[in-house]
């Protein structure tokens, strides 16, 4: 009986030439055998997104705490593990396959929230990362970065108040040598306090909203470019109050609001020097900003109840959004805000 290897593509018994078919299908065959065995190594990887058996489906107004939540509050800027619920920042749920190989990241904020999200998902997508964190959140940024090198990337600390000028051109000077470079930057970090009233905002509070918000990411940035190539990207955290703004939120609603501009008219600017910009504007996100003063006790109890999903989201349902706004997946995209708001529709 002849063997039935002899009948498929590329196999040759050496009685005849090869063909211009066999030998296209020999090629493809290879290809296909290069590629599952590509998916073979992707799967023995401990972060792999093709795990051995599939997740199951679940429903996502489900998938994490709903409120009431219990009343906390801890001195600004507060620690995230010191927060109950634990906010999910993505320490064992992300996942990643390789997107980001090579990149060399700065997240300002990124010891908890939304910036903890993003080094996390970074560094397990290939990033080497630098984050940005005031000194009393040292405890958050330990363990974000012990996160980082366990995927054996490189992690480095930089902690600092960003309401200085000089001090945000060091941060920027100081990662781009420690990282051997620099294409992502990632215009984190925010204060947010609840005020019941215009007259409760002191002019001391108003400009240490507006320095931490506003001009902070302008002075990272200026100090960013002269190390971004083209391919590189920038990217910046607003939020659902840029055009949704609350009553007790007066002056971080408005930095918000830039915030959206900064995005929408820098990546103008910068487009043609091909560095993409773009924003991500979460809804009701369980971070310490809730519990230092963020809201009050009242609203913190029934955080996030407002929405369709009945909950607040985490921060590791951003942090998918930064990696795919970071990636060359997005290399069309800029100028652009993508909403994360449990329902909201906007923006």
């Amino acid at each position: 009986m002849q063997d039935d290897s002899d009948n498929k593509p590329g196999h040759n018994t050496g009685n005849k030439p090869w063909s211009r078919r066999e030998l296209i299908g020999g090629f493809s065959a290879g290809l296909a055998a290069s590629a599952l065995g590509g998916s073979a190594f992707a799967a023995d990887s401990k972060n792999s997104t093709n795990p051995a058996k599939p997740e199951p489906l679940q429903d996502p107004a489900k998938k994490f705490p709903k409120p009431p939540f219990k009343g906390q509050s801890q001195p600004w800027p507060g620690l995230a593990g010191k927060m109950q619920p634990p906010p999910d920042h993505g320490e064992k749920s992300y996942r990643g396959s390789g997107r980001l190989l090579g990149r060399k990241a700065l997240i300002t904020g990124g010891d908890s929230g939304m910036g903890r999200a993003a080094a996390i998902a970074f560094a397990r997508e290939g990033a080497d990362v630098a984050i940005n964190y005031l000194p009393e959140e040292e405890p958050d940024a330990k363990e974000v970065l012990a996160l980082i090198k366990a995927e054996g990337r490189q992690g480095f600390g930089i902690p600092g108040d960003l309401r200085g000028e000089d001090f945000c051109k060091q941060l920027v000077a100081q990662a781009a040598e420690s990282l051997g470079g620099l294409d992502i930057l990632v215009n984190n970090a925010a204060r947010q306090r609840t005020y019941a009233s215009i007259l409760d905002i002191s002019t001391e509070q108003f400009d240490w909203t507006m320095k931490t918000n506003i001009y902070a990411p302008f002075w990272t940035t200026k100090a960013a470019l002269p190390h971004l190539r083209p391919g590189s990207v920038i990217l910046v955290t607003t939020s659902e109050q840029a055009h949704d703004p609350s009553a007790e939120l007066f002056d971080y609603a408005q930095t918000k609001a830039a915030n959206s501009n900064f995005v929408r008219s820098l990546a103008k600017q910068l487009a043609p020097k091909g560095i993409r910009v773009n924003g991500i504007a979460p809804g009701p996100i369980w971070t310490p900003l809730q519990v230092c003063g963020g809201a009050t006790q009242d609203k913190l109890k029934n955080f996030g109840a407002s929405t369709p999903m009945k909950r607040p989201g985490q921060p590791v349902e951003l942090a998918g959004i930064y990696v795919l706004l970071a990636s060359a997946e997005s290399s069309f995209t800029t100028g652009h805000i993508y909403g994360a708001t449990g329902g909201a529709g906007q923006p």
